[in-house]
């Protein structure tokens, strides 16, 4: 093995996490499981091509007997029981993963992926937070002289750490002349530090698996956390996860992945960004019923949204799973009370839909709404810690509600294009310059809804889709005039020249290159930009 990336600046945190014992165990996770990893990743593009053609996917008849066998997964273990409110966030800087930790929720998803722009300097600083976090001894100081420190008056949050995605390469550690997986160093680091502490401590090891596409992407999972409880001599089954359910494939598998994971699974989770991106992508040459309206007017009220909740709710209820709601983008803007108190009327609004829809608990992105994601789901509970025992038994959900798009309410517009150019330039370039998550006009932004915003925007060109408010057809040349005015918008915000050349710049010729190329859809937007990163 071989890092090829400079020594990180926080030299304390290097030598905490980059020990040759920790570099030997992801190097043997990576020559164990990667080329399996590789073969899978060969199978999605097969099977997304197969579904653009037909524009159809079914459930798999070949695993019936999985859906309608009665078997549920482990006991969830003390820690995990409740999870009524889970703050999202990454796991650096120090001062975003203190602020998680007193924020008074029951789970703090500290992630890797992304809301975490992945520099070689952040990923070794946020494996080096969540190592302190387990150790209680996580601090910060700015250079201004702020302290930060986790509070000892407010109950801590279990930690759910979640690695990269099957699709990230990690160029800066090498392995037999390849880049490593990123999944496998993310998740082989905090295992091999952390799992045997946070195991006699009875809060984890616990992970959140983002981009599951298969069943077989989840058993490969399994088979991970099998290998890994082995070689460090931990019981089977201490691992537990919780999979992301955001891509279309995956919906028709939710029985599939929490089977494959029974001895590891916790629940699933309604990625609902990523879902919409999974579904562009996936039908994004099927025709006209597959163009979604702006993205804005894509909530989670609409038909085909529902379905896919409720059959999530359900298929975990009735295996003992926990069913987590997803994230609502608006946050609270502490110098606009106005936007603010708007902000909480629609998370409120959000949460209680998921608690009467049956939810045990949900995402959110800022402390302030952490109170209000436990009301709701108070007023459902009466006392309890979860509601896995309402089984929905009143769910019927068939392919066509999955994949009913075309019945979505709601128009494409060309503001709607800008706003997504605009968001798709803007947030990139905060990526590159080492930044995963920001607030854009009020919204909390990743890279999930940066890849719904580009991927949109291919999509409308290539069905030559006609806008509602101009009549205009949002044709490439259109796109392309369009996209200069939102980078000349953006110079105009931005006051620090050299930051608009160094990020925004580049930021805007991977968006260009990404909605402009007629042949070919990258699979991800992170991929062409991770390219650019130290």
């Amino acid at each position: 093995m071989t890092i090829t990336a400079r020594q990180p600046q926080n030299d304390a945190a290097a030598a905490a996490i980059l020990t040759d014992e920790a570099l030997a165990f992801v190097e043997d996770l990576h020559r164990r499981f990667a080329g399996t990893r590789d073969e899978l990743l060969d199978a999605r593009v097969q099977l997304r091509q197969e579904a653009a053609r037909t524009g159809r996917l079914d459930f798999l008849p070949e695993t019936r007997a999985i859906r309608e066998g009665d078997w549920q997964v482990a006991e969830h273990p003390p820690a995990l029981q409740d999870r009524r409110a889970e703050i999202t966030g990454p796991a650096a800087p120090a001062k975003m993963a203190i602020n998680a930790l007193n924020s008074g929720a029951r789970v703090w998803l500290a992630c890797l992926e992304d809301a975490l722009s992945p520099t070689w300097e952040n990923l070794v600083e946020a494996q080096h937070n969540l190592y302190r976090a387990a150790r209680g001894d996580l601090e910060h100081v700015s250079p201004e002289g702020k302290e930060y420190r986790v509070r000892d008056d407010v109950d801590a949050p279990t930690v759910i750490m979640r690695p990269r995605g099957w699709h990230l390469p990690e160029k800066h550690i090498e392995i037999d002349g390849r880049p490593a997986v990123g999944a496998l160093v993310d998740f082989g680091l905090h295992f091999f530090h952390n799992a045997q502490r946070l195991h006699d401590q009875g809060v984890g090891p616990f992970y959140y698996l983002p981009k599951i596409e298969h069943h077989r992407e989840a058993a490969l999972w399994d088979e991970i956390f099998s290998h890994a409880e082995q070689t460090l001599g931990l019981p089977h089954g201490t691992v537990r996860a919780t999979v992301l359910i955001e891509t279309i494939p995956a919906a028709f598998q939710m029985d599939e992945i929490l089977h494959a994971l029974r001895d590891h699974a916790s629940g699933l989770n309604a990625g609902r960004w990523d879902y919409l991106f999974s579904l562009i992508k996936q039908f994004r040459t099927a025709g006209e019923q597959y163009v979604l309206p702006d993205r804005a007017q894509v909530g989670m009220t609409q038909p085909f949204m529902r379905a896919y909740t409720e059959l999530l709710v359900a298929t975990c209820h009735r295996r003992g799973a926990m069913a987590m709601g997803g994230m609502a983008a608006v946050i609270p803007n502490r110098r606009q009370p106005e936007v603010t108190a708007r902000a909480i009327e629609k998370v409120r609004e959000d949460k209680r839909r998921e608690a009467a829809d049956g939810f045990d608990g949900s995402w959110l992105a800022h402390p302030d709404l952490v109170e209000h994601c436990f009301a709701e789901f108070d007023a459902v509970l009466d006392g309890r810690p979860n509601q896995i025992d309402r089984t929905r038994e009143d769910v019927a959900v068939g392919a066509d509600d999955l994949l009913a798009v075309g019945a979505a309410e709601g128009d494409v517009t060309e503001q709607g294009v800008r706003t997504n150019l605009y968001v798709a330039v803007y947030y990139t370039a905060i990526w590159l310059s080492g930044n995963g998550a920001v607030a854009i006009h009020d919204l909390m932004e990743d890279a999930a809804t940066a890849e719904i915003s580009r991927s949109q925007v291919w999509q409308q060109i290539h069905n030559g889709t006609v806008a509602a408010d101009t009549g205009r057809t949002i044709t490439a040349e259109l796109v392309a005039e369009l996209l200069d005015e939102e980078v000349a918008r953006l110079r105009e915000e931005i006051d620090d020249a050299a930051a608009f050349r160094r990020h925004v710049l580049p930021a805007a010729d991977v968006v260009r290159q990404l909605v402009l190329d007629a042949e070919q859809f990258a699979e991800f937007l992170t991929l062409p930009a991770y390219d650019l990163l130290d």
